[in-house]
Parts: structure tokens; sequence; C-alpha cells
């Protein structure tokens, strides 16, 4: 039997293991379930990860996946969101609302407002079929490297230079005169404030202000112009938010001449 995902063909279906309960693991094996109902999808994507080392298992209905979980739990779920029974969107939403188990959207629907609201209800990542195995791989590993190393929770303030952010209530200060921000702005410049000093990579911003598969550099570039033209004496030749060559940007909140700033470590890193 001949199965394929993307330009990836296999020349046979996968064994799948059996899962186990989570107290009874002996070993490090990544757990990963599988909630996908079309067969063809499902035996390639147990294949290929069975082959990269991790434990699978596979259900069929979003409600199967909820009794799996709750019986057996797992370190990450791959989601399709077309399920029988169940909606995918409604067994993410009940999923984030008891556990932080990492949440990969697998799908046939490319949508931007089906990848916006999978998103904003808790999934991590979203990928849309056809897909590279190998793309699929390396945003697993991504998805859990962010998930053993969370960051920090936001401060309800935070301030550096002219700009003060409550990020609770969601306003902006410059020089004291409160600035009206968009959504995004907003997200990226508390980032940037918040790690006021140090130069953030242009895909960690974009990972964490849209996602991986709805943000670009391009995107990027423009909603940094809009805030340098609210924030900057002179947009043209920016003294806070700066741009780091050949890495991203950062907010340099003493723009002290020759200042060079340091890479942030502290994020996750991303593949």
């Amino acid at each position: 039997m001949w199965l394929a995902v993307g330009p990836l063909v296999f020349a046979s279906p996968p064994q799948h293991r059996a899962a186990r309960p989570a107290h009874l693991e002996g070993d490090l094996v990544t757990r990963v379930l599988i909630v996908e109902d079309e067969e063809s999808y499902s035996d390639v994507l147990a294949y290929v990860l069975d082959r990269e080392g991790f434990q699978v298992s596979v259900v069929a209905t979003g409600p199967e996946a909820l009794a799996h979980l709750d019986r057996y739990g797992t370190d990450l779920v791959l989601l399709d969101l077309i399920l029988p029974r169940l909606s995918g969107l409604e067994v993410c939403r009940r999923l984030r609302a008891t556990s932080d188990v990492p949440i990969i959207i697998v799908t046939g629907k490319d949508s931007e407002i089906d990848k916006i609201v999978g998103l904003e209800l808790g999934a991590d990542d979203y990928v849309t079929k056809p897909f590279s195995a190998r793309e699929l791989v390396a945003r697993i590993h991504a998805v859990l490297r962010r998930a053993a190393h969370p960051e920090a929770p936001m401060p309800t303030v935070v301030q550096a230079g002219p700009v003060r952010l409550d990020v609770a209530q969601r306003t902006g200060y410059v020089n004291g005169e409160q600035v009206r921000f968009a959504l995004e702005e907003f997200q990226l410049l508390t980032l940037l404030v918040h790690h006021a000093g140090r130069a953030l990579s242009r895909t960690q911003l974009i990972d964490r202000v849209w996602g991986a598969q709805l943000g670009d550099a391009k995107t990027l570039a423009m909603h940094i112009q809009r805030i340098r033209r609210k924030i900057e004496p002179d947009p043209q030749a920016p003294r806070y938010l700066k741009t780091v060559r050949g890495l991203g940007y950062t907010f340099d909140p003493d723009s002290a001449p020759g200042a060079r700033p340091v890479a942030e470590s502290g994020l996750a890193p991303l593949a």
C-alpha cells in the first residue's frame, strides 16, 4: 500500500503502538495523539512520527479524543478540524478549559478565519494539508520546546524610555500622553519594551504575535513602521525602536551612542 503526504511517499502502512497510561511510562518517549478521521492521513502521520521515535495513538472522533486524553493523557495533540460527532474546534475549546497540552491543528481547511479561531481557542500551531512531513516534525519539536520552557508571565505594566504600556487595560502612553495602538502594534511593542535592550528575531516576533502560519517579515516590517510613527521623534531616524541587521528589532530605552543590543536568549527557540 502506498501512502503519501505532500511530497513524501511511503511503501507500507504503520503499525500503531498501543497507548499506555501516563503513570506507567518508564522512559522519556514523547506521546502524540492523532485525532483524524481520514485513515489515509492518520496512517501516514502515525508512520512518520513512529519513525521519529514518538509513541503514537490514533482516534477518529472528537468524543474518542476527549475520552483518550482523560484516561491516558498525552504530550501533544495533532487535531483535525472536521471530525464526526464533535468538531475539532470544540475539542480544542474543551481541552483548553482543563489542560495546557500542546495542540497543533492539522487540517485541509485553509481559510484565515479558521486559523484565527483555532489559534484564539488555544491551539499552539496550525498546519494545512497537504504538508511536508519534515515541516510537521519540525513544528512538533518547536511546540514541544516552547511548552518545556514557558516564558514568565508578562507584567501588568511594562515601561522603558518614553513608552509606558498597561497590558491589562491595553492602553499605551508616550511621554505621558495616551496613544492608540492597534492590537498587533500593541502586542509587538509590549514584547519589545518588556525585553528592552535585547534584540528579538523576526521569527520570534512573528510567532508570538501572528503565529508561524499567519505572519511574515513584510507584515512585521509594516507594523514596525506604524509603531515608529507613533513613538519616535523622527520615524525616519529611529531613536528607540531600532533594526538589528540580520536579526530583527530591539527597543533601546537609553539610545546611548554606539550601544549594541544583545540577542535575546530568554525566549524559547523556534524551528
